[in-house]
Formats: structure tokens, sequence, C-alpha cells
């Protein structure tokens, strides 16, 4: 490697990769939440078993995320998130072959079971490719794919229905992964095996001091670490509010708005593109704050509680009339979840070091999911019983703040375990 030869940039190539795949792993998931209204229709489901395929889902990507979390420290980036891909994708294209509740439950567990690995190996790929102050701003980055295939999502599907069927639209848009596996097997390696990268670059990816020695950590040691538990509750009480949105917001526009499967298309896209911006302005700010001098608890703390704040919009959403002041208040309350995440997320690297990353981050996941478990029935219930969104709307906007705060008891200035 030429030590004299000037920066380069390739880490940023590595961003866009991640931020490809989990573009296409939102639009994967997001197919059924638009396509709700049209096959509750035709397969004739209620609203609790609705509810039950959305938590078989649920159910598989927590035990997905713990299965991925160890799979990725055990076999790398590489391997694993090529082998997540490459289920979900088929999972997804298998939801053409069915036309029962049942049916639709397992293909969702499918799809949730392999979808897990996307977050667990993109933190990992971020770990190993970028220092501890970039990381937020790149966290942000690939995280923002959620919201860009969730824009596209409601751009394509309806259209692709419409004109072709509903079993189509999932096998087009879950062939796609297969696309980016060739670009992910090709361009991805470790920083210190691409020649693309210079000497220079190299020593900016491993510029935080270094870390001990790698060793294999056990998840019953991980669980030992106050600060596993902190971001595990994180994650159990606020990944739930995303699924809410990402399942149920077509439903809930089509019931209190009469909006049509085509209909829903330009307010979800406003929605989801508020959410780029909340993600890469979360994960932006808490860099610039870090850059500024501040430390990284307070940075990303503050940037949490801008955001926990910032959702409580979704309350107020529940009771307004307007469809398109709705479409601002959930526009907000949504980006401010993805700001939030961008953070959430940052936090396993800023606690652990780079071998156990994908494991806690796993771990989180899996606590997310176990949430999403109690919180999607509960929704489906109380859709049946009140008719009326308002009990869900003022839950997903307390979640955050009442997670920030419990964070903050157990680890007061994110210190890094000791491991």
């Amino acid at each position: 490697m030429d030590q004299n030869a000037p920066m380069t940039r390739y880490r940023w190539t590595v961003v866009a990769l991640l931020f490809f795949a989990t573009t296409i792993n939102y639009m994967d998931r997001q197919i059924l939440g638009l396509l709700a209204p049209v096959l509750q229709k035709e397969i004739g489901w209620s609203e609790s078993e609705y509810a039950w395929i959305v938590t078989s889902f649920q159910a598989a990507y927590a035990l997905g995320l713990a299965v991925f979390g160890w799979f990725i420290d055990k076999y790398g980036t590489k391997i694993g998130y090529a082998v997540s891909i490459t289920g979900w994708s088929i999972a997804a294209m298998l939801h053409a072959a069915v036309s029962t509740v049942f049916g639709f439950g397992l293909a969702r567990f499918g799809l949730g079971l392999a979808e897990a690995g996307n977050f667990p190996a993109a933190q990992k790929a971020t770990a190993e490719w970028f220092p501890k102050k970039e990381r937020a701003l790149t966290t942000g980055i690939y995280n923002s794919g959620a919201n860009i295939g969730a824009v596209a999502a409601p751009a394509v599907v309806p259209w692709l229905t419409v004109t072709y069927g509903w079993q189509e639209a999932f096998i087009v848009v879950g062939a796609l992964g297969f696309v980016w596996i060739l670009f992910w097997w090709m361009m991805y390696d470790r920083p210190e095996n691409k020649k693309q990268v210079s000497a220079a670059e190299l020593a900016h990816i491993h510029s935080d001091p270094p870390e001990p020695p790698a060793e294999k950590i056990p998840w019953a040691k991980l669980l030992t670490y106050k600060q596993t538990w902190a971001f595990m509750i994180g994650k159990f009480l606020t990944d739930p509010v995303w699924w809410f949105y990402l399942y149920w917001l077509p439903k809930y526009l089509n019931k209190e708005y009469g909006l049509t499967i085509t209909a829903l298309g330009l307010p979800l896209i406003v929605i989801y593109t508020m959410t780029s911006v909340g993600s890469i302005g979360g994960g932006w700010l808490s860099s610039k704050l870090i850059k500024s001098g501040w430390s990284i608890n307070k940075a990303r703390k503050v940037t949490m509680l801008v955001c926990a704040t910032a959702v409580v919009s979704i309350i107020v959403a529940s009771q307004v009339t307007d469809l398109w002041t709705a479409v601002l208040l959930i526009g907000i309350a949504a980006a401010a979840h993805q700001g939030w995440s961008a953070n959430i997320f940052t936090t396993a690297s800023d606690m652990f070091p780079k071998r156990a990353v994908g494991s806690v981050t796993g771990l989180g996941g899996m606590a997310g999911s176990i949430g999403g478990l109690i919180f999607a029935p509960f929704i489906g219930y109380v859709l049946e019983w009140t008719g009326s969104y308002f009990v869900p709307f003022v839950i997903s906007g307390s979640a955050y703040l009442v997670a920030l705060a419990v964070m903050h008891l157990i680890v007061p200035k994110l210190e890094q375990a000791e491991i």
C-alpha cells in the first residue's frame, strides 16, 4: 500500500451498499401493509387476524436477530449479509404463492427470520469501516434506506398491483435482492483487504484507540452488562412504534380518510420522505455536536431528547380531521423516530468493542421485536373493540421519552463496557 497516496473515500461506497440493502429490505416488508386494504377484502381477514400475521413476522424477526447477531460475528459481515438477503428475497417472492391467513403468516415468518440480518450486518460493517465520530452519520445515511424503501414501495406497488396483480408485486420487488448480492460480493471486504483503500484512509478508519485482542463473547456474558440492557430496553420500547407505522398507516388512512390503494401513494411518499430527512438529520446532529467538542454521551442523548420530544406530534394527529394536517404530524413523528433510531443504533458501537457489536445489535433488535409481539396484537384488539386509533397513537407518542429516561438511568455516561 502506497504510504504517500492521497486519502481515498471507499468507505462511502460501503455506505451506499448498506443504504441500498436497507432500501430493498423495507420495500419487501412494506408491501403487506400497502396491500392490506386489498387483501383484507379478497381474503377476508379481521383486524385481529391481520395483527397475528404481523405478529408472525415479529416473532421470526426476534428469533432471527438473535441468530444473525451470532452468525455475523462468527462468519463475518460479507457472508452474513449475503445469507440474510438471499433468504428474505426468496421469502418475499413466496408471498405470491399463498392465499390464506395461515399462508401469509408462514410467508411473513420466513421474511422476518431472514430480514433480521440486515441491521446487525449493517452496523457491524459500520464499526469495521468508520471511526466512532462518523458512525452516527453513517448509520443515519444507511438507515434512511428504510425511508427510501418506504417511499419507493407506495410509488411502485400500487401500479404493479393495478396493472398486473398483487402476486406480481411481491415477485418483482422480491427479486431486487438478487441484484444487490452481485454488487455486494464484488465490492465488499474488510478495509485492510481492499486495494481501493489508501493508507491514509485506513489510518482514518482505525483512528480510534486500539481495542483488546478479539475473543469470543457469549451472549450470556453480554447480558451481564448494564450497557446491553440499556440498549435492549430502548429498542423494546420504541421499535414497535415503527412497526405500527409500517403496517397500520395505510389501513389508518384508508379507514379515516377513505383513501384507495392508488390514492395512498402520495400521502405515504410525503411521510416517508420526511423520515429520510429525520434519519440523516439525527445522525448529522450528534456527529456535528461531537466534532464541536461535546462528549459522545451528551451529543447522543441531547439528539435523542430532541427526537423523543418531536414524536409527541403523533398524539395530536389522532385528533385532527384534515388529511394533510394529519400527514404532516405523522411525518414529523416518523422522521423523529428515524433520527432516534440512527442514534440508538450507534450507542451499541459507542458502548461495545467491534467484535461484540453484531451480537449486541441483534439482542437489541430481538428486544424490539418482542415489544412488537406485544404491541401488534394489542393494536388489533383495540381497533376491534373501539374502532379508534387514539390509544395506539398515545402510546406511540409517549414511548421515546420513557425509553430515554430509562436508558439514562441505566447508563448515565454511555461508558464502554469493560469486556
